[in-house]
């Protein structure tokens, strides 16, 4: 490949290029080095701005974008985008707190709103699909998941969400699977980790009931799904099934 070691308008037009083909982190690398070596370079600016929002960091983008504007304040394009890397931070505001409050439906609105400046970016899509499966969405979330886990096979939070779906759709091995490659990929990924255990004490306990009740020993049957749905009423699958076995045992002991 030809190479312009010392041409700002090169690398300016590489980015361009790339970004129009959805390659926004390498794009973003030569948007960088254009305004490296020209830092008066206003289409530079701006393109490095829509790579930063494009793939979710608003804050750098507005730098960015507000660089474009020093330059020429005039600019329409750095005006809109500059608004635009402003609302992305204030749907990202918002839907810290509505997680926080387990509004996912909210969440999932914002996301949906964000992600239409910032199309690349894999946190907003994860975090979109950890609210839908939360809802219990699961076909869309494993599709999320799926699309990105398909571009970058190591990612553990879609990795996560992947064995979330499956832990709520009570596939409670296949999902333990998928929190394990997670925490493979990331050790102290929290919510991994606390899944893996939720689930892999979840079958424990449901299996320690089954074999009680096979022994006829309904008794501790009843105790160990008890304790079994103290272990995460979020699981209304499984849930539902213990509520069964134990309503089977209350009637075996009421004969």
């Amino acid at each position: 490949m030809y190479k312009c070691p010392k041409n700002a308008s090169y690398y300016g037009n590489r980015a361009a290029t790339l970004m129009m083909l959805g390659r926004f982190r390498e794009a973003l690398g030569d948007a960088q080095q254009s305004v490296r070596l020209d830092d008066s370079f206003v289409r530079g600016h701006l393109r490095e701005g829509k790579c930063h929002l494009s793939l979710g960091n608003a804050m750098a983008a507005c730098r960015s974008f507000q660089r474009a504007l020093e330059l020429d304040h005039k600019n329409t394009q750095a005006q809109q985008e500059f608004k635009n890397a402003n609302a992305v931070m204030e749907y990202e505001k918002i839907a810290e707190t509505d997680f926080e409050k387990r509004d996912f439906r909210k969440v999932v609105f914002c996301m949906d709103r964000a992600l239409e400046f910032a199309p690349a970016c894999h946190r907003f899509k994860i975090l979109k699909a950890e609210c839908l499966a939360m809802l219990g969405r699961y076909p869309e979330a494993q599709s999320v998941a799926s699309d990105i886990l398909r571009m970058d096979s190591t990612n553990a939070d879609a990795l996560y969400v992947r064995g979330l779906c499956l832990y709520y759709e009570d596939c409670i091995e296949k999902a333990v699977q998928f929190f394990v490659q997670a925490l493979r990929m990331a050790p102290d990924h929290e919510k991994a980790c606390i899944a893996c255990r939720n689930a892999k004490a979840l079958k424990a306990k449901k299996e320690d009931g089954n074999k009680a009740f096979k022994e006829g020993n309904y008794k501790l049957a009843y105790e160990l799904y008890t304790e079994a749905l103290g272990i995460d009423p979020n699981n209304i699958k499984t849930n539902a099934k213990l509520y069964c076995n134990r309503g089977t045992v209350n009637s075996k002991e009421t004969r």
